[in-house]
């Protein structure tokens, strides 16, 4: 019997919008690039150098492609937990394989944005006719209160 645990969380932005590809099979997949950044001194200079590293998110899963779609966006903080898979090619006209590893999104792993996109009232729509989403929210113009009312 054999024992392990893959999985792979991460925190970081979003690169750019999800793409989302078709299948010849008739399914769908969902591939985002998320960038993790991280600080350190070098020893050499004493000065703060950020290193980013990027990760590719891929998956299969219907309901959760769509979800992405919807908002997946650039520039997004999100949480991504999945377990890390390596894949190989290779092209035509080459000799050699070539690899990604990527982090892949089952069932049981998690996708959850961890800010509302900027100009939005948080349903992902913007604000209606043009107001701003503070003011909206805040009912300073309302006298009745009917603004703090949820829905």
């Amino acid at each position: 019997m054999a024992f392990g645990l893959n999985m792979a969380q991460i925190i970081g932005r979003l690169g750019a919008d999800v793409t989302i590809n078709h299948l010849a099979s008739g399914g769908r997949v969902a591939n985002m690039s998320v960038a993790t950044d991280e600080s350190y001194i070098d020893r050499q200079s004493g000065e703060r150098k950020d290193r980013t590293e990027w990760h590719r998110v891929v998956t299969f899963q219907n309901g959760l492609v769509d979800m992405l779609e919807k908002h997946a966006k650039k520039g997004r903080l999100v949480y991504v937990a999945g377990k890390l898979q390596t894949r190989s090619w290779r092209k035509d006209g080459e000799d050699s394989d070539r690899f990604s590893t990527e982090i892949l999104l089952v069932p049981g792993g998690r996708v959850q944005f961890l800010e509302k996109p900027v100009g939005t009232n948080g349903n992902g729509a913007p604000p209606a006719n043009g107001e701003a989403a503070a003011t909206a929210a805040s009912g300073a113009d309302d006298p009745t209160g009917a603004s703090d009312i949820p829905f």
